[in-house]
């Protein structure tokens, strides 16, 4: 009978020692879960390239970003991918242009997400006295704000302001870079102004293929006028090629330009219809109106895009210029 009970309590404290292990062991995960879920990076996502931008500038080792729409992509037209969608949907953060811009990643995506609150839109703290009202969106605005270095400063704020108010932890760092990128537009605006202010008055016409450069030509004094639109998903006509030519014969304009992210050949119909009336006019460059350049290239970045966009615009507009920029 000893025996037997010496064994029963051999057994028990074999289960006891077991179950206690276990539930140390369940308490070591969970807190090794929770220590890691606190220390791991914001997973942000972007929408354009000009937006990715922002968010590594400002969000530097203390983020993790992931841009959707990329080089020579159009964002009127882009439909998101099923990995996207998951991206999008697996985000901690998601900064997207609003405006209209990205409309069917807001509507297929955004739109439908139960958590709104971590969608931000870049646009939402610009002054609405800003804002260039167009006719194409019923109470809408121009969408392509990033072409005034000035907006995207206040852009660039609304990126560090929602990063610090979900990573508070790291908030001096994200303060430290938004300081030091926001001193960099500034610069980037003087430059602007200074190069637009050395191009003769009568020769700041700008053509381009779509209404992408009104932010642009308001903050640094050129008159802008696009074959279409603010929107590239209207089509060319007619009637839109025949006002353009008139319109650059009228005024004696001698350049237009293409963009990366769109077709040339309405550009190059206007052209033609030019011609036909016999006058010429020349396609200055290539011009980034809703996508960045190459990465790892000077116009894979914003500040190298937009210098890049002035001087194409400069030196094809017949101008000589000085090109030295600001550090």
């Amino acid at each position: 009978m000893a025996q037997m009970f010496n064994r029963i309590a051999i057994v028990t404290i074999f289960i006891f020692t077991l179950i206690t292990i276990g539930c140390q062991t369940d308490q070591s995960e969970n807190s090794t879960y929770l220590n890691t879920k606190h220390t791991e990076k914001l997973n942000v996502v972007a929408t354009i390239s000009m937006i990715t931008d922002i968010v590594e500038n400002v969000g530097g080792n203390k983020i993790n970003v992931t841009g959707i729409i990329g080089e020579g992509v159009d964002p009127h037209l882009y439909k998101p991918t099923a990995r996207d969608t998951q991206r999008l949907k697996n985000a901690d953060i998601i900064f997207y242009n609003g405006l209209h811009l990205e409309v069917r990643i807001t509507g297929s995506v955004l739109d439908k997400m139960k958590d709104k609150s971590k969608a931000i839109a870049v646009t939402d703290k610009v002054h609405k006295a800003q804002l260039r009202p167009t006719p194409e969106f019923i109470g809408g605005y121009d969408p392509h704000v990033w072409h005034d270095a000035k907006i995207w400063m206040n852009a660039t704020e609304t990126v560090r302001d929602k990063l610090i108010e979900e990573d508070p932890k790291n908030a001096e760092h994200y303060h430290k870079n938004t300081k030091e990128y926001l001193k960099k537009l500034q610069n980037l605006h003087n430059d602007l102004l200074r190069l637009a202010a050395q191009i003769p008055l009568e020769k700041r016409v700008l053509i381009t293929t779509h209404d992408a450069f009104g932010y642009l030509g308001k903050a640094y004094g050129f008159e802008v006028r696009g074959l279409i639109g603010v929107n590239t998903e209207n089509e060319v006509g007619i009637a839109d090629v025949t006002d353009l030519a008139s319109f650059i014969i009228n005024r004696g304009i001698s350049t237009m330009f293409v963009e990366t992210s769109a077709a040339p050949h309405g550009i190059k119909a206007v052209q033609a219809a030019v011609q036909a009336k016999g006058y010429n006019v020349k396609i200055g460059g290539s011009l980034y109106a809703d996508a960045m350049g190459t990465p790892g290239t000077s116009e894979g970045t914003y500040l190298g895009m937009m210098r890049y966009n002035i001087g194409t615009i400069a030196n094809s507009l017949q101008t000589e210029l000085e090109l030295a920029y600001s550090e």
